[in-house]
């Protein structure tokens, strides 16, 4: 008998919206954790194919001093830059969605959380079998990343002004996960959550 694979559960929400914290909570719970800015940080480290296609395309001026990628001069290139972007998008995109299928068909489990930042951007919400969007209003956002990334409330509206919007997130989302409290609320939010995911998991035959 064909074993079918794991449910899988896209999770995003904007920046500093508390994505992090929702997929340790639910790797504590046992649930294999796929991140796919994890992956693609992994991708581009020397001695890798795609960091070798992205100085081919962007010169060896878009590495650091030690040969690792400078991340912060291709960043400022690329949101400069829409036709750089795309052609970055085209090395990586398919690095990262093969390296993603390689490790959910190696985790097994119920279901699987895949944690995907720019999912409304990237339009990949016909991958997961649910979507589920950690939300905060904006104010909690902007006063977060504020005070985690240490940077001033203007270059703070600046980040969130280019991200899709909330609204974005809202109409693709299967599951809500309403984090404008502290992390002490989040335990029991996400046990709620992941007894619903496996409630589907075994509906599906996927369990």
């Amino acid at each position: 008998m064909q074993t079918k694979r794991p449910l899988w559960i896209g999770l995003t929400g904007g920046i500093a919206s508390g994505k992090s914290a929702v997929a340790a909570e639910f790797a504590r719970l046992g649930i294999p954790i796929i991140d796919l800015d994890v992956l693609a940080r992994a991708l581009v480290q020397p001695g890798q194919p795609a960091l070798a296609d992205i100085v081919t395309r962007f010169g060896r001026g878009i590495l650091a001093p030690d040969g690792t990628l400078d991340r912060r001069r291709l960043r400022e290139r690329i949101f400069n830059h829409p036709a750089d972007k795309q052609a970055l998008e085209a090395i990586l995109h398919p690095a990262i969605r093969a390296e993603q299928q390689k490790l959910a068909s190696q985790l097994g489990g119920p279901y699987l959380i895949h944690v995907v930042p720019l999912l409304v951007e990237n339009r990949s919400q016909g991958l997961y079998d649910r979507i589920l969007v950690v939300d905060c209003s904006r104010a909690t956002q902007l006063a977060r990343l504020v005070k985690r990334d240490g940077i001033t409330p203007e270059l703070a509206e600046q980040i969130l002004a280019a991200q899709a919007d909330r609204d974005e997130r809202m109409k693709i989302a299967d599951d809500v996960l309403d984090n404008n409290g502290s992390v002490t609320e989040l335990p029991g939010k996400i046990a709620l959550l992941h007894h619903h995911y496996l409630q589907l998991a075994n509906a599906t035959g996927q369990a």
